[in-house]
Formats: structure tokens, C-alpha cells, sequence
């Protein structure tokens, strides 16, 4: 958490007070969830997985509220900054692994059985044709 973010969460919530709006109004105007704005004031990233998230809602919290957000962003962009220990995103899962075919790496059974089908179908086409005299 930077002093900037901190500046510019003040701003919002001075705003928004001044605007006599509630978080849950902000909430239901924007779909930014609550826990999201509180983060944004209170200057705090830890909420947000990215940079990207964070600025996009902070832009539409600032317009929302009648400021400019692409000011604010360009006049600020030490707070767009998340922390350092955040970068580190882990999805909670190991290395992929690769795995083999159910058959235990017969990859090639199901064409031959579709070859032999193939074969056999073209067999009968070609003997029901003799039978009727076509050929």
C-alpha cells in the first residue's frame, strides 16, 4: 500500500460522502463489490489480482462520481502500482501433468477398428451391388 493510493482512496470516499451516496449505492450503480471500493478507499491493493482490475475499476469508480479517471491515473502512477509480494499469483495447483491415453498408449486401435469397419461396409455395398446386377 503507497501513500498515492492512499491520496487518491480519500478522494473517492470525500467525494462519494459529499455525494451523500452509500458503498452499497455505489455497489448497486457500478457492480464493483463492496469489498473492491472499501479496498479503493482505504488505499489498499490487496484485494485485486492484477493492475489491470484495479485501474479499470478505479476509472469507473471515478466516473461514477463525476471525476476524471483518466486524469487521475496519468497524474498518479505510482498508486496504479500493486504491492510487490502480490505479483506472486499462485491458482492453487501444481505442474500439469500430462497424461496418457486410458488404453495404456494404443492410440492406434480406435482407427483401425473405424479402417476395418470402413472395409467391411464397402465389401457389403459392393456384394449387395453384384447381387442386384448393378455391377
Amino acid at each position: 500500500m503507497n501513500e498515492e493510493m492512499k491520496k487518491l482512496g480519500g478522494l473517492f470516499k470525500s467525494k462519494r460522502k459529499e455525494l451523500n451516496l452509500s458503498l452499497k449505492e455505489v455497489e448497486n450503480a457500478t457492480s464493483i463489490r463492496i469489498s473492491h471500493l472499501e479496498s479503493i478507499e482505504e488505499g489498499k491493493d490487496d484485494k485485486f489480482l492484477s493492475p489491470v482490475y484495479m485501474l479499470g475499476f478505479m476509472r469507473q469508480y471515478a466516473a461514477f462520481l463525476g471525476l476524471d479517471g483518466e486524469k487521475l491515473i496519468e497524474e498518479n502512477p505510482e498508486a496504479m502500482k500493486l504491492s510487490q509480494e502480490k505479483q506472486d499469483f499462485a491458482y492453487g495447483i501444481g505442474t500439469l501433468e500430462m497424461r496418457g491415453s486410458m488404453g495404456g498408449g494404443v492410440k492406434w486401435l480406435p482407427n483401425l477398428i473405424w479402417a476395418v469397419v470402413t472395409v467391411v461396409i464397402l465389401a457389403g455395398a459392393y456384394y449387395f451391388a453384384k447381387y442386384l446386377g448393378v455391377i
